[in-house]
């Protein structure tokens, strides 16, 4: 849960090194108002091409095995090796960190898996400078930025008129936006184990309360500080974020603190929730005594009887009658079924 990826003691830093094994998939895209131009390239050198021809730059790059690509990449536009070297080594918190010319932007994408019923987080990193925005994703078999491509390719929205600052406020819109069929998603499995604790309480119940709650942790930590970045850009001086896309991150601004309500709210409900199990555990148990202690008061005054006539005297009253028996297992049980109906009249069982 808490693996990281990191380079070995004592590598120099800005060493980059392959993150999985698949090659990966280069989109570029340039539009404007009116075109737009969307390709699949096999050689990074190709999209270094059009640069500064007035129409928004996309490089998006889906994986992150093979090294000599990233390194032209950051030689081309003047990334940071530093920043070259968080795309890689993940995850990353989430962060925006302002170079000359540039922002590099982290942002952590949850994923929720149905059948595991558990959450996983890829890494998604941006540089956002004044001709250009290169998004870099973590895993190949998976594509967060599909939904902004098809509003670019409709020409639905504000995309195609605006520049690459509103482009990279779409992209961390969509990404914010995961967040909310995850959570929706842990709330109903919260409400679930919330009514099984209160009915039939388990150890199994216990294991589950704990997995959601380091769960919700795991979210929580990838959450919070986003709302430092979209504080961070809202308030830019460098001129690469326009007025109006600022006002639209503080629409990314208040999603963030929805979900971080919603987070602490579910914190809360699963912190009184170990107070829901010890309690349905002591209700259990309370049933489970009381039973035992109306039968061994029923049974309190049938072994004394038993034991005053297992007594060896021959005086005993009813030893001597063919019926003394069945008179003493007879008195023993209306005693037996009186003891019960004052145990019910009372409402102790």
């Amino acid at each position: 849960m808490f693996a990281n990826n990191y380079p070995p003691p004592g590598t120099p830093p800005a060493t980059l090194t392959p993150r999985g094994d698949r090659q990966p998939t280069i989109r570029w895209l340039q539009y404007d108002g009116t075109t737009l131009d969307e390709r699949e390239v096999s050689d990074i050198a190709d999209v270094f091409e059009g640069r500064g021809n007035g129409k928004v730059h996309w490089i998006d790059i889906d994986g992150l095995a093979d090294v000599e690509l990233l390194r032209k990449l950051g030689e081309h536009f003047g990334l940071h090796p530093l920043a070259m070297e968080d795309v890689i080594h993940v995850p990353q918190r989430p962060k925006v960190e302002e170079f000359e010319g540039y922002f590099f932007i982290v942002v952590q994408i949850p994923s929720w898996d149905e059948k595991a019923g558990s959450v996983s987080f890829e890494q998604a990193s941006l540089f956002l400078g004044t001709d250009f925005l290169i998004t870099l994703q973590e895993n190949p078999l998976t594509d967060v930025f599909e939904p902004v491509r098809a509003r670019l390719r409709s020409g639905r929205g504000y995309g195609r008129t605006r520049g690459h600052d509103y482009l990279a406020y779409a992209l961390l819109d969509s990404m914010v936006d995961h967040f909310f069929p995850v959570l929706e998603s842990l709330g109903e499995d919260i409400e679930s184990l919330e009514d099984e604790l209160l009915d039939r309480p388990t150890r199994e119940s216990l294991v589950r309360l704990h997995a959601l709650k380091r769960t919700l942790m795991m979210v929580r930590r990838n959450i919070w500080p986003v709302r430092e970045l979209f504080t961070s850009l809202i308030r830019d001086e460098t001129g690469l974020i326009t007025h109006e896309t600022t006002l639209f991150l503080r629409d990314c601004y208040d999603h963030a603190i929805r979900l971080m309500d919603v987070i602490e709210n579910y914190r809360d409900l699963t912190a009184s929730m170990m107070d829901i199990y010890l309690s349905s555990v002591g209700m259990r148990t309370n049933e489970v005594m009381r039973v035992l202690t109306v039968v061994s008061t029923i049974f309190i005054p049938l072994t004394f009887i038993v034991g005053v006539y297992g007594m060896n005297f021959e005086t005993m009253p009813g030893t001597k009658s063919p019926e003394g028996f069945w008179i003493c297992m007879g008195g023993m049980l209306v005693l037996a079924l009186g003891m019960l109906a004052l145990f019910r009249r009372n409402k102790w069982i």
